[in-house]
């Protein structure tokens, strides 16, 4: 099975999952290797900050599982972390610091708000605040530098209050053109994220199309994830996105390294 770059346990405020659980049920995929990537939200805006990462206890526990595990499966050791204009400085700092394999960068707040926060649409019309929300993340593409991959893109479509039954690429095409074409001339990849699925919206984050338009601009590093915060939802629907992947004209998968790139032949896993 497809290696899953997005695994969230149970030290993220957000799981319960020991991660040593995550690792088990990769290994019964068949899965080669995995990234654990737990939450680091920095200055979220929270009354309690419970995305923040203790990497003092997180690191040296990944690196001693990597260890016990390393005739089964390659932990690779990651981190998502939240993306925040106002907390460049920090973000810059500590991934200065970090000796990670992968970073997933993600907006999850936009004007401290979650999405996930049903207040987060009371006020607006949806057509606003996707506007909104994709000017919010191409100002932090454009400025950030501390992330290898643009993680679940269109997440704010997750938590509306009609999921996407009003949203498509090409109602957006002109917010959402610029963010892929600064991923690009980065050198960043784009996440493909299944959990959309498992929220009912019939595709992954970003959808079908936009993974389709990234790779007619240009657009090589594609990397996958399920999101997962229990073992069941680890590796959702991989068999159904290798096919869907193709279709959108991606021969390799991404996956990183030490936050270096290394290309995985679809048409081979």
């Amino acid at each position: 099975m497809l290696p899953d770059f997005h695994i969230h346990t149970s030290f993220s405020g957000d799981s319960q999952t020991p991660a040593r659980t995550q690792i088990e049920q990769c290994i019964s995929l068949g899965m080669k290797e995995l990234c654990i990537t737990d939450h680091h939200d920095y200055d979220s805006g929270m009354e309690e900050e419970i995305f923040l990462l203790n990497f003092d206890t997180y690191l040296p526990a990944l690196h001693t599982l990597r260890q016990e595990y390393q005739n089964q499966i390659q932990v690779n050791i990651g981190v998502e972390l939240g993306l925040q204009l106002h907390v460049k400085d920090y973000l810059k700092d500590l991934v200065s610091s970090l000796e990670v394999d992968f970073i997933i960068g993600s907006c999850h707040f936009i004007d401290q708000k979650d999405p996930y926060d049903p207040t987060f649409f009371q006020g607006k019309t949806e057509q606003e605040i996707y506007q909104h929300f994709f000017e919010v993340t191409l100002k932090r593409v454009q400025s950030l530098d501390c992330f290898d991959s643009l993680g679940h893109l269109d997440y704010v479509v997750r938590y509306s209050p009609t999921k996407n039954q009003n949203y498509s690429y090409y109602a957006y095409q002109e917010y959402i053109d610029p963010i892929l074409k600064t991923l690009i001339q980065k050198g960043k990849a784009l996440e493909c994220n299944t959990a959309g699925f498992r929220y009912h919206l019939g595709q992954p984050n970003p959808c079908q199309d936009i993974l389709t338009r990234y790779r007619e601009l240009g657009g090589e590093l594609i990397t996958l994830g399920s999101d997962a915060h229990t073992s069941p939802h680890i590796g959702y629907n991989f068999p159904y996105i290798q096919s869907l992947l193709e279709t959108c004209g991606f021969r390799y998968l991404t996956t990183y390294h030490h936050r270096r790139p290394t290309p995985v032949l679809l048409e081979r896993v």
